[in-house]
């Protein structure tokens, strides 16, 4: 028992390995954090893209609990945000448009008449400086990425720094940092597709969301500025539910989203860590918990997911995945009374968000 006991204090790594090139010859990594407790996640500097997160469930088994693809060029050619930072502004924006300090800017309609997850190339498709580091309990790699004034229509230069921290309590660390030299607006998150059971629909997961109120959308998928309560709603997620529970019950909000695609509210107030969602899988056993300072959480039931094929050759088909991102609201910009995105010069952003893994019996 000693001898393996020391096996296991060992594990703590991170290793460096070649991913491939850009179109534009940009050299590519791929990092693999693993820590003393059987966890693995890799990170590729490429748009800061989870590939792989690999956790062991109830029996101890691993299995990797993240969507994505084997290579780079796939992640190049046709990626759904799989594991992806979203910015500068993640989620959407009406009409890509917004007015700062009395002047309009226009961004790219990506996604019918919005702006999404920071238009035609945003961070989810740039090569991150990518700087490592290890200690006795955790290890890590930040990326750096400075976004030039106007990229994708965004004002001032904008220096990201996102650093991904895994450790020994099983916690995978985002926290985000960024400057400015002219304010701009600002909204970082993390789009990994979940299951818990390694494979399959997500229908059977069951979520608990820490928030009485969600932000409604239109036909556009753009939010109508209301907070909604969630009580006597579909979206009620205070106490435990399964994603199919209520997922096909005829509500407006249900139809308009394909599912569940919205915003919720979380209660813990901005800025402090607190409970966003807990996630189990009962067939693995597998648990996640999600903590951000964030005001709110994206939860999305990859209701787009068709026919596609990722690692393996598996095939990922609608609600094969759910995603957390937590964030602040879409279109904060242009509503007023959301917590505010605007980053002036000489403030530092900062949010944290930690994704822990565990397996109950």
């Amino acid at each position: 028992m000693y001898s393996h006991h020391l096996y296991e204090m060992e594990k703590m790594n991170i290793t460096k390995q070649p991913f491939g090139q850009t179109s534009d010859g940009g050299a590519v990594d791929l990092f693999i954090l693993t820590n003393d407790h059987d966890i693995t996640v890799k990170i590729t500097n490429y748009g800061g893209i989870i590939t792989q997160i690999v956790t062991p469930d109830r029996a101890g088994n691993p299995g990797d609990i993240v969507l994505g693809f084997d290579t780079l060029a796939e992640y190049i050619d046709h990626n759904p945000f799989f594991g992806a930072l979203c910015g500068r502004y993640a989620n959407r924006i009406a009409y890509g448009t917004f007015t700062l300090d009395g002047k309009v800017y226009h961004l790219v309609q990506n996604n019918g008449l919005n702006h999404l997850h920071g238009g035609l190339r945003g961070f989810d498709k740039v090569v991150w400086q990518a700087t490592t580091f290890q200690g006795d309990t955790a290890v890590g790699v930040k990326l750096t990425y400075v976004s030039p004034a106007g990229e994708e229509g965004y004002p001032g230069n904008l220096t990201s720094e996102v650093t991904y921290t895994l450790n020994n309590q099983n916690e995978l660390r985002l926290d985000y940092a960024a400057t400015t030299d002219q304010t701009t607006v600002l909204n970082l998150t993390n789009h990994t597709y979940f299951n818990l059971a390694g494979a399959g629909p997500v229908l059977a997961h069951v979520v608990q969301l820490n928030a009485d109120h969600f932000t409604p959308i239109d036909a556009e998928f753009m939010v109508t500025g209301e907070l909604r309560p969630v009580q006597g709603t579909p979206m009620d997620f205070t106490q435990p539910t399964s994603i199919g529970a209520r997922i096909d019950q005829p509500d407006e909000q249900l139809q308009l989203g394909l599912g569940y695609d919205h915003n919720w509210v979380l209660n813990d107030p901005a800025g402090v860590l607190g409970l966003a969602a807990i996630v189990d899988e009962p067939s693995s056993g597998r648990r996640l918990t999600v903590h951000t300072t964030q005001p709110g959480v994206q939860f999305y039931t990859g209701n787009f997911l068709e026919h596609g094929i990722g690692k393996g050759g598996v095939a990922y088909n609608k609600r094969f995945a759910f995603c957390l991102e937590t964030q602040h609201f879409p279109d904060s910009p242009n509503q007023p009374h959301f917590p505010s995105t605007v980053l002036e010069l000489g403030e530092q952003f900062a949010q944290t968000t930690i994704f822990t893994f565990s397996a109950v019996a």
